[in-house]
């Protein structure tokens, strides 16, 4: 970011020392890490910010081509999905009720 080597960053901790002592040096420390951190985490709350701010411009851009926004109604709900034969589906007259060996056998009146 600077392009700050080792000699120019001790030259800097040791111009801190002199200058702020050895007491508030670790409160200096840890107060300007504090504020780093935030300061990186406000950039990158903006930053993603920006990024979905793009996408959904861009989804808005691709949206009308893909299906028309007057063909989605939020308030009907969907027809029912038929269910449709698959590979391992049973015919209906070999389904059994009870088809799960762990449950208890039906109840019976007596």
């Amino acid at each position: 970011m600077f392009n700050m080597g080792v000699p120019e960053i001790l030259i800097i901790l040791a111009v801190a020392l002199i200058v702020f002592g050895p007491r508030k040096l670790p409160e200096i420390g840890k107060t300007l890490g504090k504020a780093l951190g935030e300061f990186r985490k406000a950039t990158d709350d903006l930053k993603n910010t920006i990024e979905r701010e793009v996408r959904i411009e861009e989804l808005k851009q691709i949206g009308p081509s893909i299906m028309p926004l007057e063909t989605v109604s939020r308030s009907e709900p969907l027809p029912p999905l038929e269910p449709t034969p698959g590979p391992f589906s049973m015919p209906a007259e070999e389904k059994k009720p009870n088809a799960n060996p762990n449950a208890p056998p039906p109840m019976t009146e007596s």
